[in-house]
């Protein structure tokens, strides 16, 4: 088996960028992510346990701004950090063998506020983890961060090569995959039963590919009314994840 290395920083070679104190303050608490430099108010560092070793530069609000997107949220505080290491679907479909949380795959889910929400949601509803492929998916940044409220740290992302065969692991380990989509016969709640199950999403506007759909177990649709024609697909996964939680 090949060995586990850090996913890439961004599409531009650069390490991400962390703003906003849920994202930042998660990363310096997780002790799997390191945090390379750490750019802040005086007033928001102050409230901060800071390692000695950790290199800060302290700066304006007018300073921040200029280090994050246009009108991002920054509350004083900006982090440098490395990606967290890679971690293998068959390690994750072990650690959870013997419990019922669900598991989430994205086919194609490309927007970072829906993976960033996503990652919120899976923590919320305690999911297993995520499953996206690798060159189909937003990788680690600050839009991921900041809407997943300090969840990237603490919800196994998992990246795959090929889709399909994913979900055939997935299946191999007992986990029942329902794929959401508005043209199925059948409601998320009278498909999901009592096993585990895998919530597969597809992406925004395209939905799932037809490939993907042939390796669910169940195609469902969430009863929505018909005064809309869809829902947003971290909408979707936090419906969807209440459900598997709340079945009796």
């Amino acid at each position: 088996m090949a060995k586990r290395g850090h996913r890439p920083a961004s599409t531009t070679g650069q390490r991400p960028r962390f703003w906003g104190r849920h994202a930042v303050t998660a990363a310096l608490a997780n002790p799997n992510r390191t945090v390379r430099k750490l750019w802040g108010t005086r007033d928001a560092l102050s409230s901060l346990d800071l390692p000695p070793v950790l290199p800060i530069v302290y700066a304006d609000v007018a300073d921040l701004g200029r280090m994050v997107p246009s009108d991002a949220p920054h509350q004083g505080l900006v982090a440098e950090v490395d990606p967290l290491e890679d971690m293998w679907l068959g390690d994750l479909l072990l650690e959870g063998r013997d419990d019922q949380r669900p598991l989430v795959v994205l086919d194609q889910v490309t927007d970072p506020h829906n993976v960033g929400a996503i990652l919120r949601s899976a923590a919320a509803f305690d999911a297993l983890g995520i499953v996206t492929q690798d060159r189909h998916a937003p990788p680690e940044s600050g839009s991921v961060a900041r809407a997943a409220s300090g969840a990237l740290e603490t919800v196994p992302w998992i990246r795959v090569v090929n889709l399909a065969r994913a979900l055939e692991e997935i299946a191999e380990a007992g986990f029942w995959r329902v794929g959401l989509t508005g043209h199925a016969n059948q409601t998320f709640a009278q498909a999901i039963g009592q096993q585990r199950v895998a919530i597969v999403l597809g992406a925004e506007g395209e939905g799932m590919r037809q490939n993907t759909e042939a390796h669910c177990d169940e195609l469902a649709k969430l009863p929505i009314s018909g005064k809309v024609e869809s829902l947003n697909v971290s909408n979707a996964a936090a419906i969807a994840l209440y459900a598997v939680a709340a079945r009796s």
